[in-house]
């Protein structure tokens, strides 16, 4: 059956395009009929789907408030004005490795990937496609960026999850996780200070003409950055996502009606719910800030509830577990557990594209058997974030790889091979789990304890 699925969604995405929903939708009729086969009753089956729709209410919310923010992000001239900084302050020879570092320090602040894409990185987007960069390049720097600060980020709801998951303390998982992400990071800016370098592609006279057209169509002042410094000042707070979200969506309408005095709130409620439409006089810039809106995320909250869905079935039925956990009690060395913990956080992502199941199935598989091979439970934590975590965001059908592909308007397919970070982190891990850096183990841990005491 799992086969069977990867098959449908595999065949589907990549070999025929389709859409990720109906790939999805099929698989979900195909193990609702197996199941049926295997004589399970309807009850059972719609709990599966409840059970797996539930673990999702939150993202889903999450998501639906990121396309608000995206479309008043625009009209407030918040956006507008970084894409102004960003041509004015950034050479074309150091743009990469620039936007990495960006994007690195905001998603460390915000603690959301999504948030870091959906708004400054669209910005940068903006910037690289007018400067002659790949687009697929510039996507790959700014969601390595993105990542890289989400897995920092103490705020992050991935680092939360895995902690709790396999019960330990965030801040203890938070260092562990650093023997693979600081190098991973490392080679992926020095990657690309590589491909950026020597770039003189840049077309000056492009880059004034979308400034002037910046300029003369948006409120571009520093005052317009202020629902960036409000993202900052929530996270010092360590206020959650949802009310940062919606007092910045609030505060951005707010400066929407200040810029435009003849904005009604018939208006303002269709920017939010439709999206923002530029309409200046060069078409890249209406192509760039033409976006946002509830109804843009329509799609990506589709295939998360039809995602979910699917994830809650395998599990019920049983499907993941009988692969998983037999599995995982026949490992018996270091080297073996990181590799098949990373191999099934990677399988939970191909099969599921859920990140949050992707953490959970595989902590709750390994759980006892890293302990029983005495490794500290902070270094099944890095696994699930090196294997589950970062690389949702490549999968075709996942969430996290639909939404940045909308997001930036660049397929999965292409800028997959660009975003470096997420693709180095296991790798890391595996390094890690064969010459055993990082790896702490339990008896390690209470001989600190007892030489502290």
């Amino acid at each position: 059956m799992l086969i069977l699925i990867l098959a449908i969604m595999g065949v589907g995405v990549i070999g025929l395009g389709l859409s990720p929903q109906v790939p999805v939708l099929l698989a979900i009729t195909v193990t609702i009929f197996w199941a049926k086969f295997k004589g399970l009753s309807w009850d059972t089956i719609n709990a599966g789907i409840k059970d797996g729709i539930d673990k999702g209410i939150i993202p889903i919310v999450i998501f639906i408030l990121i396309g608000a923010m995206i479309s008043t992000w625009i009209a407030a001239g918040t956006i507008p004005t970084l894409m102004v900084i960003g041509f004015k302050a950034i050479s074309a020879q150091w743009f990469l490795p620039t936007v990495f570092l960006v994007c690195s320090l905001v998603g460390a602040a915000v603690g959301s990937c999504f948030t870091v894409v959906s708004t400054v990185g669209i910005a940068f987007f903006g910037i690289g496609v007018t400067m002659n960069f790949s687009p697929a390049l510039v996507a790959g720097a700014v969601i390595s960026g993105g990542v890289f600060g989400d897995k920092c980020s103490p705020l992050s709801e991935t680092n939360n999850l895995a902690a709790a998951v396999v019960d330990t303390d965030l801040f203890d998982h938070m260092k562990t996780i650093l023997w693979s992400t600081l190098p991973a990071a490392g080679v992926s800016a020095i990657a690309y200070a590589i491909l950026g370098f020597g770039h003189n592609h840049a077309n000056l006279t492009k880059i004034n003409t979308t400034v002037a057209a910046l300029s003369q169509n948006f409120h571009i002042s520093w005052i317009a950055l202020i629902p960036i410094v409000l993202v900052f000042v929530c996270a010092g707070f360590k206020m959650a996502a949802i009310p940062t979200m919606l007092l910045n969506v609030l505060v951005s309408t707010i400066m929407m009606f200040f810029n435009n005095p003849q904005l009604n709130m018939t208006k303002a409620s269709t920017i939010i719910t439709n999206g923002f439409v530029a309409k200046t006089s060069n078409t890249e810039v209406n192509l760039l800030l033409s976006r946002g809106g509830i109804v843009s995320m329509m799609p990506t909250v589709a295939l998360i509830v039809l995602t979910l869905s699917l994830g809650g079935l395998l599990v019920n039925f049983g499907l993941i577990s009988a692969v998983m956990t037999p599995l995982a009690a026949k490992l018996n060395s270091h080297a073996k557990l990181i590799t098949a913990a990373l191999a099934a956080c990677i399988g939970i992502n191909i099969f599921v594209g859920e990140q949050f199941l992707s953490i959970i199935l595989p902590g709750r598989s390994f759980k006892e058997t890293f302990n029983h091979d005495g490794l500290k439970s902070s270094a099944l934590g890095r696994v699930l974030e090196d294997g589950g975590t970062v690389l949702n965001y490549l999968v075709p059908w996942g969430v996290g790889g639909v939404f940045l592909a909308n997001t930036l308007g660049v397929a999965t397919m292409s800028y997959l091979p660009f975003v470096f970070f997420s693709l180095l982190c296991p790798i890391m891990s595996l390094v890690s789990g064969f010459t055993g850096l990082g790896l702490k183990t339990q008896s390690e841990t209470v001989k600190g304890q007892l030489s502290q005491s």
